[in-house]
């Protein structure tokens, strides 16, 4: 036996599509109106449109329907016995669209009450903080949870939805990430001042940073990436001294007379100003890199993430899409 054939979702086979069908919820709402003030033109200012503009949208929905719905006359307007009847099936269409629009509104302020932010270590500890205070001004119902870590698992954590916003300080957007430059920062070597660096007369040559072990990020960090990069003209870095897994130990263990290490010029701000640690400058090498706020790609930034990223750059929030 044969199958059947589908049935076609729009009803009768060859039908046109229910929109097309259908009045739209304005002029149902506009006929409640109607029904319920006994007025086209007070159902008109209600609805904030002009008498004439009212009397288009009820003739348009007659000759969608092919039946008179409004008498008009000079004591004003009454439902004709089809109106009445279309009135009745209109309230519940209007009934079910405002019980679709406050689901939506519930899943909007679902949204919007949370935001999950990935962010690697220098700006999580240095420029997130105040960005942070900031959406709290502007969003205080916003719940944020900040998960700090290198800037390849800031990727994995945007690409596994597991984030909403995130921020890295690698050379590159990560694949499959979209991206904006938020800022600059220059990464500085630095050494305790008893350091034999830290009492230099010339800069430090990059051949003999580069085969000098010292205190490092881990691989996947954004400085590790700048400084891989740097200095692979000149033979890449010798074996760490130490690796660590995050920039207040570096500044630690440098702080110690450990060895020299590579830090973001955000995080040794006071330890220079306090003579901890003691810049040691390098020539002929850059050292430099863009922060960026990541996204999956495609997916621009809304609600409270669209707000941070604004915060960041300060300028105006580009509007949601539709949809």
């Amino acid at each position: 036996m044969a199958d059947a054939p589908p049935t076609p979702r729009s009803g009768a086979p060859g039908a046109a599509p229910l929109a097309h069908r259908v009045p739209d919820l304005g002029s149902l709402e506009l006929l409640l109106a109607v029904a319920r003030l006994g007025s086209l033109g007070r159902a008109a200012r209600e609805s904030g449109i002009s008498q004439p503009a009212a009397s288009g949208r009820i003739r348009a929905m007659e000759r969608l329907l092919g039946v008179a719905l409004v008498d008009r006359s000079p004591r004003g307007s009454r439902l004709t016995d089809a109106g009445t009847l279309v009135t009745d099936w209109a309230r519940r269409v209007v009934e079910a669209a405002e019980a679709f629009d406050a689901g939506a509104q519930a899943l909007r302020g679902r949204r919007d009450s949370r935001l999950r932010v990935a962010a690697s270590m220098t700006i999580a500890e240095y420029l997130l903080p105040r960005w942070l205070i900031a959406l709290r001004r502007e969003r205080p119902g916003t719940a944020v949870s900040l998960h700090a870590g290198n800037s390849v698992a800031v990727a994995e954590r945007l690409l596994g939805h597991e984030a909403d916003l995130g921020f890295v300080e690698g050379l590159a957007t990560p694949d499959g990430l979209d991206s904006a430059v938020v800022g600059h920062d220059r990464l500085l070597v630095v050494a305790a001042p008893g350091h034999p660096w830290a009492r230099r007369r010339a800069p430090l040559d990059p051949a003999e940073l580069a085969a000098t072990p010292l205190i490092l990020r881990e691989p996947g960090s954004g400085t590790r990436q700048v400084l891989d990069a740097g200095l692979a003209a000149y033979g890449g870095l010798a074996e760490p001294l130490l690796e660590l897994a995050s920039t207040t130990a570096l500044k630690a263990a440098a702080v110690s007379g450990a060895g020299p290490c590579v830090l973001s010029e955000l995080a040794v701000g006071e330890e220079l100003a306090a003579h901890r640690l003691v810049e040691v400058p390098v020539a002929g090498v850059r050292l430099r890199r863009d922060l960026r706020a990541v996204w999956p790609a495609g997916a621009r930034p809304t609600g409270p993430a669209r707000d941070l990223l604004s915060l960041t750059r300060g300028a105006p929030a580009p509007a949601d899409r539709p949809g």
